[in-house]
């Protein structure tokens, strides 16, 4: 940082202008990603999956809440764990704030998890959260869409996640899901992604990346070491 290049103004909205129009030519190619995302082909939801929140049982269909598209996002929270994981919850503070808009654009929204519920509802007062959470503890929910692994997938020592074989870690993984419902009332899964594929929605290191040193994790044991619950923080 202390080498780093100084120049005129006028250089500098020389190189601004150049670097611009890089960034227009990756929108519009962000544009035709994601309409290629959109594009693709459905698989029908046949499994009945029940999940538990704060007014009783709910289906997935239910989840939906009157509307055709519901995204869902699988945030760890193991049965034994005591609180949710941090990283997951560097994203929920973001996602707190615009789910409401979502509403508007005929969008359910959902935060899954397989803790029992009375975990899911102290964390997320302690984090201050208002978002929907449901418990799947019981369902096959996160398991078939890939976040959470048996005991005896890990113990073979291969489990499937991001659309590959991997060696397995902790037992439950990140991911984001998106549902569809038709008139007749029939789910098809739409969309899953996972891993850094979920980067692109983090308002926080979008910002990040704007500033000089970035999310400036090069040096650390791995990228997240750094984040904490937000009422963590020392400072």
């Amino acid at each position: 940082m202390q080498d780093h290049a100084v120049v005129s103004r006028e250089e500098w909205i020389k190189a601004r202008k150049q670097l611009l129009a890089r960034e227009k030519e990756f929108t519009r190619q962000r544009d035709r990603l994601s309409q290629q995302r959109r594009d693709l082909p459905w698989v029908r939801v046949d499994k009945d999956y029940e999940l538990e929140g704060p007014r009783g049982k709910v289906t997935l269909p239910e989840l939906f809440e009157g509307r055709s598209q519901l995204i869902v996002w699988h945030f760890m929270f193991d049965p034994s764990w005591q609180d949710g994981c941090p990283s997951c919850s560097f994203w929920a503070d973001g996602y707190n704030g615009y789910f409401q808009h979502l509403r508007q654009r005929d969008v359910a929204f959902a935060v899954v998890s397989r803790a029992p519920l009375a975990k899911l509802e102290a964390f997320r007062q302690r984090m201050g959260w208002s978002f929907p959470w449901l418990s799947s503890l019981g369902s096959d929910f996160n398991h078939d869409y890939q976040v959470s692994f048996t005991p005896e997938e890990i113990a073979a020592g291969e489990i499937t996640y991001n659309y590959a074989q991997r060696k397995p870690g902790p037992p439950e993984l990140p991911g984001l899901s998106v549902f569809f419902k038709d008139d007749r009332g029939t789910v098809f899964h739409t969309y899953s992604c996972y891993a850094r594929g979920l980067d692109m929605l983090n308002g926080a290191y979008h910002h990040l990346d704007l500033v000089p040193k970035g999310r400036d994790e090069a040096e650390l044991t791995y990228p997240m070491a750094w984040v904490r619950l937000h009422d963590k923080y020392s400072g």
